[in-house]
This record gives structure tokens, sequence and C-alpha cells, in this order.
């Protein structure tokens, strides 16, 4: 159902009935119709009004976002600027000590709310009947539940989507309980051209091998000196 917003009255400009001992008809629905054109007008003018508040308002707030996005494009240029990748050298283990980035940025919430009514929707909703006066009978209710929401529930609507985000949310955690988490060594495909599956592979060549392979299992920067230890064993024996 289209809900219109703004409503420019009166409708009718030459609909109406003429009073009693009228001389000039002809004059009467003359002068009510100028009236009645008067009235758009003038309630032209106000949701004229209206819109021009709404759209500085739309402007203001993008001029705002703007700006702070400019200052943050702004601060990552110069520290771009500043990186040097030939000087700088980052170990694994630093990386691992680092704190994860965490986003600073204010997300906005609850945009539809009864703040967020435009002005014409609100006089729409304040010309609206009451609802009837159901609340005096929640005091005799055994399961003491408000009577009014049986009738009108504006949360009804939020209540569901929260329980349907909820339900998701176990379900996903559900689904990562089953699943079994491997190392991604242990998944990749077979290959024959592999220089550790070679029959004659050096000793040098496996333990290259075996330093990958602990260096992704494990995560640690300590196998390095592992590797080191093994090739000048591997050098020594030929």
């Amino acid at each position: 159902m289209p809900l219109v917003k703004r409503i420019i009255e009166p409708r009718y400009l030459c609909r109406g009935s003429l009073p009693d001992g009228v001389a000039s008809e002809l004059e009467c629905v003359t002068n009510s119709t100028l009236a009645a054109v008067i009235k758009q007008l003038g309630g032209l003018s106000r949701h004229a009004e209206d819109i021009f508040g709404e759209l500085f308002t739309e402007a203001n707030s993008f001029y705002l976002r703007m700006n702070s996005l400019q200052e943050r494009v702004d601060l990552l240029a110069v520290k771009v600027t500043q990186l040097d990748s030939t000087v700088e050298e980052v170990s694994l283990q630093d990386i691992n000590m680092r704190k994860a980035f965490r986003s600073s940025t204010i997300q906005d919430q609850q945009v539809v709310s009864r703040s967020s009514i435009p002005n014409p929707a609100l006089e729409m909703y304040q010309r609206c009947d009451k609802p009837p006066p159901l609340n005096i009978l929640t005091a005799y209710r055994d399961d003491k539940k408000a009577g009014l929401k049986f009738y009108t529930d504006p949360s009804y609507f939020f209540s569901l989507w929260k329980e349907k985000m909820l339900q998701a949310t176990e379900n996903k955690r559900k689904e990562k309980r089953r699943q079994k988490v491997h190392p991604s060594i242990f998944i990749q495909p077979y290959s024959p051209t592999h220089p550790c599956i070679q029959p004659r592979s050096s000793i040098s060549t496996l333990c290259t091998c075996l330093f990958h392979c602990l260096e992704r299992f494990l995560n640690v920067a300590s196998v390095t000196q592992f590797t080191a230890n093994c090739t000048k064993s591997a050098s020594a024996s030929h």
C-alpha cells in the first residue's frame, strides 16, 4: 500500500453546496474557487519549505561525510609516501605480535525511528485515530501480556528480525563445530613433479621442503635456524 507523504488541500476546488438565498450563484462559485486556490498555494508553499529544509539537511550531512573521507585519504596518502619496502623489513614474529586492525568508523543505526519521521508523515500520524484502550485488560490476563499488543505492536517486525538473526548465528556456530579444520599443507593436490617427491632428491632439497612444511604448520620463526643446521649437516655428509 503506497503511503502519500505530502497532501495538498483542498483537493477539490469547485465542489461544494451553495448556501440558500444567494443572488448570484456564478459569483459565489467563483469566489469559493478563488479561496480554495489560495489555500492550495499556501499548502504548496509550506510543503516547498519543508522539501528545501530536508535537502539542506541532507546536503550538510553529505558535506560533513565528504570532509571526513577527504581527511582520511590525505592521512593515508602521507603514510604511503613515507613507506619504503627496501629499508623496512618486518619479520614473521613481528607481524604476529601486532594488533589486528580495527576500524573507527561509526555506522549509522536506527535510521528509521520515531525521531526520523518526516514532518508531513508525523502530521498524518497525529491526525489518525488512537487505538482502543486495551491496556486496561492487561491486569485480567493470566499470561501478563500487554493487551494492546494484540491490536497493534510497533516492535513486532524488529523482534521477528532479531529472532531470525539469532537463529542464523546459532546455525553458523553449529556448522563450524561440525566441520574439521585441516591445515592447508594437507589439502594441497598431489604433484608428481614436486622436488620432494623425486626418488633421488638430495638431502638439502628434503631439508628445504621440510622447512617449508614446518613453517606453514607451526608458523614460527625458529624453523629458519633448524633448516640452516640441516643444510650444514647435509653439506658435511657430502
